[in-house]
């Protein structure tokens, strides 16, 4: 990779609340859909299990993954299927390792029942940014829906063909901003970090994560297409990804600053100038 300043050859985004936005209650109705799910798996394998052990289950489990989030680590979906299986069964059953299959589609399907909806700028960006031959990457914190999933979301929608990478922390094991995803990113596309421009609404992970590597940090502030209601909970996995930490907001200074994904393209041609 070449030192020295020069133009922007690859574009990197955030997923939630960038490209993929949320309707209010969005994920209360996807994790009822998630339990109701995965009582009928497990009641179909021949373990009687009722609706409150396995929401009591999903809460220990959303518990046990912010001790491991916040040192920027991750697990893989299907360790996040076996400790909801641990909390639900209580060590009473034997885990079997045939029965992952179909306990892994049931804590899967509610992002296909309770579809988030695709930013309407965001097929427009992504193929300008294609257009003008850019490299263009996703960096995605995940949460209970795992990569492979929201790849074939993507697809559905009909804007996966636009990445030249996705990467997903519960592939990875790491989350943003731990500096390596960057790093990664910059490694993948043979591509400098300062020839890189990162877009994202959240300012820890994504302006404060990009910058630390050398990224160009793009913020995007809106509260549209937001779940105000997850948000607005202390207890819930969005809420807890939204927190600063140690920070403070204005220790945190983007590169730019955007209220619509559209203003993209135009705001990425400005820090060529830079």
């Amino acid at each position: 990779m070449n030192a020295g300043k020069s133009s922007i050859k690859a574009v990197t985004f955030d997923l939630w609340e960038t490209l993929l936005f949320e309707r209010d209650g969005a994920n209360s109705k996807r994790t009822a859909a998630r339990c109701r799910n995965l009582v009928q798996a497990l009641n179909k394998l021949g373990m009687e299990v009722s609706p409150k052990q396995v929401a009591s289950a999903m809460n220990e489990t959303a518990s046990a993954l912010m001790k491991v989030w916040k040192t920027n680590k991750d697990l893989t979906h299907l360790d996040q299927v076996r400790l909801v299986l641990k909390y639900a069964l209580k060590g009473s059953v034997p885990i079997n390792g045939e029965w992952m299959g179909e306990l892994s589609s049931a804590y899967v399907s509610p992002i296909f029942e309770v579809r988030p909806y695709l930013n309407p700028d965001a097929p427009e960006v992504l193929r300008q940014f294609k257009d003008q031959n850019n490299l263009v990457g996703l960096i995605c914190n995940t949460g209970l829906t795992p990569g492979t999933a929201i790849r074939r979301f993507l697809e559905e929608e009909g804007v996966a063909k636009y990445f030249d990478l996705m990467f997903f922390s519960d592939e990875l094991r790491i989350r943003k901003p731990d500096p390596e995803v960057f790093r990664l990113v910059a490694h993948k596309f043979k591509v400098s970090p300062h020839n890189i421009a990162h877009i994202g609404d959240n300012l820890r992970v994504d302006v404060w994560g990009a910058k630390n590597v050398g990224f160009k940090a793009i913020y995007f502030s809106s509260e549209v297409g937001r779940d105000n209601i997850a948000e607005s909970d202390p207890k819930s996995l969005v809420s807890f990804s939204r927190r600063l930490g140690n920070l403070k907001e204005d220790q945190i200074v983007a590169d730019r600053t955007i209220t619509s994904l559209a203003m993209a393209p135009r705001t990425v041609q400005e820090l060529e100038t830079q």
